[in-house]
């Protein structure tokens, strides 16, 4: 059996043990705050999140800010998009009361845990990981010693809070793996300190993008959470699809028809196959005025909440949660020097 299938089947007693005890889970998660977060994300990480705080698991959101340039030359606009994602997470109903949402660079001690845990890998591990692979393919430029370590460095996002519970998809296992390696090797060298991590896989499929690729920030396919309703028209109107009047959900042959119907699908709790049913031989016109609709009746809440929040209130919930973070990280850091033989 792989290590997905295993993962697979393991998932309806680890949900279910997840909503009978809830407190015995800690969770971490994350992203590179490298652009706005989209629909793809909301779908994708924040309403899971969303549905674990709700259960009553605590639970750990990093900014990833320091990862931002493993594949690139500067950090861009990194502060604003911090802020926009924090904005975008209270709005879908992030508590900061239960949620705590830090960023990598306000927490020094969770990053000093990469020098125990580089020496714990080969170099030969960190190669083989996917996404060092993809990411460095992606990118056309040489590996730097960030993007090769970026798995450790994710190790130690989930262990410096003793997170024992990651929501991931399929692509993401590998780096599930690696942290269970390292908590494990740093355990048996050391003594225990780390619980070995679980991946919890998430239920929602990948929403593809208004051209059916994978909705990207980098390919200009998505549709932000923060977008007016009017620019979200204008973004849908643009969508290319293809010159047959009948509407039908075929993603190998009809990306762009079928990327509108997957959009307008998670958004009205409809599939694609009843929507393109429905419209029919109404063409490509119908199709995008029915997603727009769609979207935008699904996001005029989180909107006018999300226009309600300043950055004021985002650089709030931020240095209240890089506070919470730094206490467990240097708590935790405390832990290893203790193992290590290194108290002086």
């Amino acid at each position: 059996m792989d290590s997905f299938t295993a993962t697979a089947s393991r998932m309806p007693e680890l949900r279910r043990a997840i909503r009978e005890h809830p407190e015995r889970y800690r969770v971490l998660t994350g992203e590179r705050p490298t652009g706005v977060l989209h629909l793809g994300h909301y779908f994708g990480t924040i309403v899971e999140r969303v549905k674990l705080q709700e259960l009553g698991v605590e639970t750990f959101i990093v900014l990833a800010d320091y990862q931002v340039i493993t594949d690139r030359d500067t950090a861009g606009n990194v502060r604003q998009n911090v802020y926009e994602a924090i904005r975008d997470y209270l709005a879908a109903g992030l508590d900061p009361e239960r949620t705590t949402i830090f960023t990598h660079s306000s927490v020094p001690a969770e990053n000093q845990l990469l020098l125990p845990f580089l020496s714990l890998v080969t170099e030969a591990e960190l190669h083989r990981n996917p996404t060092v692979k993809a990411e460095q393919e992606a990118s056309g430029r040489a590996l730097s010693g960030l993007l090769l370590t970026y798995p450790v460095h994710q190790a130690a996002d989930i262990l410096f809070c003793k997170g024992n519970l990651v929501p991931v998809g399929k692509d993401n296992l590998p780096h599930i793996e690696i942290t269970r390696t390292i908590a494990r090797r740093f355990n048996e060298r050391y003594g225990h300190v780390f619980p070995e991590p679980e991946a919890l896989l998430t239920e929602t499929p990948e929403l593809p993008g208004l051209d059916g690729r994978k909705m990207s920030k980098s390919y200009g396919n998505s549709i932000r959470l923060g977008m007016t309703e009017d620019e979200t028209a204008k973004a849908i109107r643009k969508a290319q699809t293809d010159s047959e009047r009948r509407i039908t959900f075929d993603p190998e042959r009809r990306p762009g028809v079928s990327g509108l119907l997957s959009t307008a699908a998670v958004c009205t709790g409809r599939t694609p196959e009843e929507i393109a049913e429905e419209i029919g031989g109404q063409g490509a016109g119908a199709l995008k005025r029915y997603t727009t609709e769609a979207v935008n009746e699904f996001l005029r809440g989180h909107r006018q909440r999300r226009a309600e929040i300043t950055d004021a209130d985002a650089a709030a919930v931020l240095h209240r949660g890089n506070a919470r973070a730094n206490e467990i990280a240097n708590a935790t850091l405390d832990e290893v020097r203790e193992a290590m033989g290194m108290v002086y």
